[in-house]
């Protein structure tokens, strides 16, 4: 079964290897994957800390919109030009989004639950407003533009796909072994308990803080490399509350807490929003299909696609288990049976 996973596994990491380029020429479908392994990196990132601490950040924006100027004003003010270049800005990304994740994580953090989400949404609007209004720095309303690539329309999705894959395969990396630590079992402790999990020794605080960093540093990298791939940034595109709602509903309908959750829900999400975007964006409908079809997961499946899954299949192991267990119990019972009937 094992062997079976692992095999499953490679084929699904050389499908997705091969996907650019078999559909190169279809702009259209790459681009749209490219969104997709964006969101399911900042998602997966998101999760480490709120999927395994039960701290819903709904700010997570503001970490993205670091990342994005961070990208488009390194790009300016040092002259890089378009290609494989601003690639390398992608660490600088991370490490300004991780620094400023440490004083403002420290402040989040001292309050709990429903508090800790809404100071979340208060500093996403608070450095939303600083980006419109410091216009010596962001360039406010009108806008920062990033170098064009010079690559040709066949080829142009293909080094953003590929290394926003790398990065998402790093998150993922990341995620698992944080869950298979003993670092992870104490976020997992302070999600079930956080009271009695510090009573039993763990460093709460510290533990909440790095999660929360290092959430910060995928968010930021996927910023940076939207902004690439966009091309030019605006503060209400940036630091957005749709980028917050599109985080937190992958992460929650994947499975909140799950290693595969963020990718499933990143699967569903964005393709769907991105074409109801291009089919009924101009009528603001596709936020209410959107929110209609979510709605209508949620209600089906309360706890998430990957553990709703897991919990139908290890009820139909069970189930089969206890019938081969009744089956064999009842041929025992027909064998003695016969051979008390042949001793007569």
């Amino acid at each position: 079964m094992k062997a079976l996973r692992t095999l499953g596994l490679l084929a699904l990491l050389a499908l997705v290897l091969v996907f650019p380029v078999l559909l190169s020429p279809n702009n259209a479908v790459t681009d749209m994957a490219i969104f997709t392994l964006i969101y399911a990196m900042a998602a997966t990132g998101w999760n480490i800390f709120s999927g395994y601490t039960g701290y819903i950040s709904i700010g997570h924006a503001v970490y993205f919109g670091l990342g994005a100027y961070t990208m488009a004003l390194a790009c300016q003010h040092w002259n890089f030009p378009g290609g494989y270049l601003p690639f390398l800005l992608l660490p600088l990304a991370a490490l300004v989004a991780g620094v400023f994740a440490i004083p403002l994580g420290f402040l989040a953090l001292r309050v709990r639950r429903y508090a800790f989400a809404v100071t979340t949404i208060a500093l996403m609007f608070i450095f939303q407003l600083l980006a419109y209004n410091l216009r010596g720095i962001t360039n406010g309303s009108n806008g920062v533009f990033l170098p064009q690539p010079p690559w040709s329309a066949d080829v142009f999705d293909l080094p953003f796909y590929y290394v926003t894959l790398a990065l998402l395969l790093v998150s993922l990396g990341l995620s698992w072994r944080v869950r298979h630590s003993k670092y992870g079992l104490g976020l997992l402790a302070i999600r079930d308990d956080e009271d009695r999990a510090f009573g039993l020794g763990v460093k709460t605080g510290s533990y909440k803080l790095v999660a929360y960093v290092v959430s910060a540093l995928f968010a930021g990298m996927a910023g940076a490399i939207f902004a690439y791939f966009i091309g030019i940034i605006y503060p209400q595109f940036t630091f957005d509350p749709i980028v917050d709602v599109n985080i937190t509903t992958i992460a929650f309908l994947g499975g909140l807490g799950t290693l595969a959750g963020p990718l499933v829900g990143a699967v569903l999400v964005v393709p769907l929003q991105q074409y109801l975007t291009v089919e009924f964006g101009g009528e603001s409908l596709n936020l209410v299909l959107f929110g209609a079809f979510l709605l209508v997961i949620f209600l089906v499946l309360p706890r998430g696609i990957v553990p709703s899954l897991q919990g139908k299949w290890s009820a139909w192991k069970a189930t089969r288990a206890k019938a081969v267990r009744l089956s064999s119990a009842a041929s025992k019972e027909q064998a003695v049976l016969a051979e008390r009937r042949e001793r007569l």
